[in-house]
């Protein structure tokens, strides 16, 4: 099953994204085999570093841990291929550019018959790779770009929200839509259902499919540290979420079928869209 990581900070967060224990879930000890790729938004552009090969064996882990890069958004995926090779077309986060800005997209589970859906239907954005993820990012900035060519500047965050929030609740129909974006101002969030690895194998897709770290009701640290990963949390408002739980305390379970936008670590507004 994919993994997936995202962050926002209310200010610039070094992340330290050493991978040690996280490069785990892409070999060591989950089957996640496919890739990974991690993005930094740096103002309206974003640094990513993808890699269509295990995590735990890549060099480029060594490289993102040494750079401590800073952020005030952080999107970052291990795969387990379902739809599309292990190519570094088909490794996310996915890029495209709409509006002056840079849009990060990753996704965990499988649409199925996506390509034939009304979602996709006269799409003029084609997807760079072969996956159902990429093809639905594609689906999702058509949709946003109204928004876009109406608005001088960033479109209204509430705009925004609510075309991802109905997009997110048409794509559940199709199969499990656990789906990190950002267009670089706010991150858009959509927690559904995943399967996880059993004894017995894997289970079938079940809740939740993300979860929530709020570091603005945490106790007060100096930085967050678990399984590869350190934020920097002094005197900001932080907010993270993840495939699984990072560590024993503070991570809640996201409802099944919950959008969510946040910007600059604060949550703004929360839909169900089941």
């Amino acid at each position: 099953m994919c993994e997936l990581f995202a962050m926002s900070s209310s200010l610039s967060s070094t992340v330290n994204y050493s991978l040690f224990e996280f490069a785990k879930h892409g070999g060591l000890i989950h089957h996640n085999l496919s890739g990974w790729g991690i993005a930094y938004y740096a103002d309206h552009d974003a640094y990513l570093i993808k890699v269509p090969q295990p995590a735990a064996e890549s060099p480029w882990v060594r490289f993102v841990a040494e750079q401590d890069l800073a952020s005030h958004c952080v999107i970052a995926h291990v795969r387990r291929a379902s739809v599309g090779p292990p190519l570094l077309q088909n490794t996310h986060p996915f890029r495209m550019a709409m509006g002056g800005r840079t849009h990060m997209f990753a996704h965990n589970g499988t649409l199925y018959g996506l390509e034939d859906s009304p979602l996709v239907q006269g799409l003029s954005r084609r997807p760079v790779g072969d996956t159902d993820s990429e093809l639905a990012f594609c689906a999702l900035l058509e949709r946003l770009e109204v928004a876009w060519d109406k608005a001088d500047g960033v479109p209204p965050l509430d705009a925004r929200f609510d075309i991802f929030a109905e997009f997110a609740a048409e794509a559940v129909k199709l199969g499990p839509s656990n789906f990190l974006y950002s267009d670089s101002d706010a991150l858009f969030v959509h927690g559904h259902k995943r399967k996880y690895e059993t004894a017995e194998g894997e289970s079938e897709p079940r809740p939740p499919g993300l979860h929530i770290r709020d570091c603005t009701v945490c106790e007060p640290v100096e930085a967050y540290e678990s399984r590869g990963l350190r934020v920097k949390l002094t005197d900001q408002r932080t907010v993270m979420f993840a495939s699984v739980p990072l560590d024993e305390s503070d991570w809640q379970p996201l409802p099944e079928g919950t959008a969510i936008a946040v910007q600059n670590g604060v949550e703004h507004k929360r839909a169900s869209t089941l």
